[in-house]
């Protein structure tokens, strides 16, 4: 699993300790742009629809598309625009607007929408971002796992050989039983300085935690309505 950090992380000089990671750069607040373009190994590029959103702020499609053009480029890659809470329509809309070769961007499936949906962003784009919002906020909890459960379930019954699936705050599942391809999270740039470890020695810990590279399917325990 490619692990990326995101960013920023402080001071600068923390920062520069971690030449080689994989970095995740926001769009909403892009302030370590040049020194990971410099040191790190590859960027995800991701479009600040989440940062808006909780920030109660209007996401710029157009403005983040501009700020991508001058940098997008393999191995770099950025996260296709998406809707929050949005239905499947608004998504589609959403992600008619990239302008770049689709090998250069990754969609968001939330897993909240239909699994119809994620097998047609695979079908169409062959990676997807899996993001987790709605009632499947919380990451790790048991709704969340029976929820990714299913999500593998049907990917391993559509495609045989799984896509590339990139998890949205997901490192920590680094251990887990779910076969991502990459992930991202904030916990090293949020908690680096509460720890006894250098940030250094907390990202090549965190780069250790690979998940299996195969699914065995699951069985999902379906939804009891008590009357």
């Amino acid at each position: 699993m490619i692990h990326y950090h995101g960013t920023p992380i402080t001071p600068r000089a923390v920062l520069e300790t971690l030449a080689g990671e994989h970095f995740c750069i926001s769009y909403a607040d892009p302030r370590d742009l040049k020194v990971c373009l410099k040191i790190g190994q590859s960027l995800m590029l991701d479009n600040g629809a989440f940062s808006a959103k909780t920030r109660g702020l209007p996401f710029d499609p157009d403005g983040f598309y501009q700020w991508l053009d001058p940098i997008l480029g393999h191995p770099h890659w950025g996260v296709v625009p998406d809707v929050i809470d949005g239905p499947e329509d608004q998504q589609r809309e959403m992600t008619a607007t990239w302008p770049f070769p689709k090998s250069l961007g990754i969609p968001v499936w939330h897993l909240g929408l239909s699994l119809d949906y994620l097998c047609e962003l695979v079908d169409d784009w062959g990676r997807v971002c899996l993001g987790s919002s709605g009632e499947y906020w919380n990451v790790g909890d048991a709704k969340w796992q029976g929820r990714m459960d299913e999500t593998f379930n049907r990917l391993a019954k559509t495609f045989g050989r799984l896509p590339w699936t990139h998890g949205m705050r997901m490192l920590g599942q680094g251990l887990e039983r779910w076969p991502l391809s990459s992930a991202d999270s904030t916990n090293l740039a949020v908690n680096h300085k509460g720890v006894s470890e250098c940030a250094h020695c907390m990202a090549k810990r965190i780069d250790s935690e690979n998940p299996p590279n195969h699914w065995n399917p699951r069985p999902v325990q379906e939804n009891l309505c008590f009357m």
